[in-house]
């Protein structure tokens, strides 16, 4: 398994385009999350956009296994899917996979993260928000741990890191080193600081956006391709100095 020690300082990017990995890179972040779809939630990449990443930037990578936005009780399909995906991430250049899935009851679905992880030896295994949806993070903690990830991405279930600081504090002593706390949600260089002081943790995971202005000089407004009211002509990215803000303020601590 490529752990991390729960100890190290760390800052992720996630991201979902090349432009935003080497701004990721370039404002000195740690790690990258490569997904699709952040606006929804952050989805699987395609191999081709891993790939491109991984030719444009030196930074360890883990790929997003998720195929779908909204909740995350998967059907047998989809888990077929993500199993498919996860063996594809074991066979590439990727650091690891984060992933995650729940039973109706609002328990980590163990069968099947057991399976995605005994897909991928050798890789990082982040479970990823999908605790902030679960039942009971105690018990979900001490699952995950059973099951060898070695992260667990979480805003503490709530909103923001900054709203889950209590919770983020106690997983972080439930851990006791066993597991890193990746704290992500609202996370820039203004929270750092706040939240490490709060709950203690070293590791947060961030998108650093900011609006791009398409370079379209012909518009045709009022003919939306996705969801009504998101303009087709603007979208986000990540911006370097965000990334190097957030970098300087864990530095600092």
């Amino acid at each position: 398994m490529t752990g991390c020690d729960a100890r190290r300082k760390l800052l992720e990017v996630c991201i979902d385009s090349v432009e935003s990995a080497e701004a990721a890179a370039q404002g000195g972040a740690d790690r990258i999350e490569a997904c699709s779809d952040l606006a929804g939630g952050g989805l699987s990449p395609t191999p081709e956009l891993f790939e491109a990443v991984r030719r444009r930037t030196a930074l360890p990578a883990r790929a997003m296994v998720r195929p779908r936005a909204g909740d995350f009780l998967y059907s047998d399909a989809e888990k077929e899917i993500m199993l498919c995906e996860a063996r594809r991430w074991a066979a590439s250049d990727a650091d690891g996979i984060v992933c995650g899935a729940l039973l109706a009851d609002g328990s980590l679905d163990c069968g099947f993260l057991r399976e995605a992880v005994r897909a991928t030896p050798g890789k990082g295994h982040t479970l990823h928000r999908a605790f902030d949806l679960c039942a009971d993070p105690e018990a979900a903690l001490e699952q995950a741990i059973e099951l060898e990830f070695d992260t667990i991405l979480t805003s503490g279930q709530q909103a923001t890191c900054a709203k889950g600081a209590a919770l983020l504090a106690k997983l972080r002593t439930l851990a006791r080193g066993r597991i890193a706390i990746l704290g992500g949600a609202g996370i820039d260089a203004a929270a750092i600081p706040a939240i490490h002081a709060a709950a203690g943790i070293v590791q947060f995971h961030m998108s650093g956006k900011k609006t791009v202005q398409s370079g379209m000089a012909f518009r045709r407004e009022g003919v939306p391709m996705g969801l009504p009211g998101m303009s087709e002509y603007e979208r986000q990215a990540t911006d370097a100095a965000k990334v190097a803000a957030a970098a300087e303020a864990l530095r600092r601590l």
